[in-house]
């Protein structure tokens, strides 16, 4: 599914990041659509996870935004989306612990990332990755260009 049409929302992003090991080389892109146009935004970490860089894109992404924007995102990771849509509820509920009371991985950027998230009325969708979604090609070479970077 390629989604460029706006309804009723102000950007389109796509998001994606990309680990060359887990952990390793890693690096994070999202395509922010407005209707003026597209903007690319990548960047990378030497030592991360593939999570970790899921995370960032979209915490990235939305660094870009304009506060009280309507905002439809997608991203292919399972881990994002349900996230950000099921899971941090109940973090948050538990003083930021799972319900039996484990440490949540990357709390950096799951606390940044629902901070971001606030300020913004937001559609999450999940999109099948190396699939025929066009967007989510384009992000997903973006993000792997910018781990295949790093030395």
């Amino acid at each position: 599914m390629k989604i460029t049409t706006f309804d009723n929302a102000n950007y389109i992003i796509y998001t994606d990041g990309s680990c060359l090991g887990n952990p390793g080389r890693g690096g994070w892109a999202a395509i922010i659509i407005e209707p003026s146009g597209e903007r690319k935004i990548t960047g990378s970490e030497k030592v991360t996870t593939n999570n970790r860089m899921e995370l960032m894109a979209v915490i990235k992404a939305l660094k870009e935004i304009e506060v009280n924007s309507q905002i439809i995102l997608f991203s292919d990771s399972k881990y994002v989306i349900d996230g950000i849509t099921k899971w941090v509820k109940n973090w948050k509920i538990n003083d930021w612990q799972t319900t039996s009371k484990k440490k949540i991985k990357n709390l950096d950027l799951w606390k940044d990332l629902d901070k971001q998230a606030s300020k913004f009325k937001i559609t999450w969708n999940w999109v099948k990755g190396h699939s025929t979604n066009e967007y989510n090609n384009k992000v997903d070479r973006l993000a792997r260009n910018e781990a295949e970077k790093i030395t």
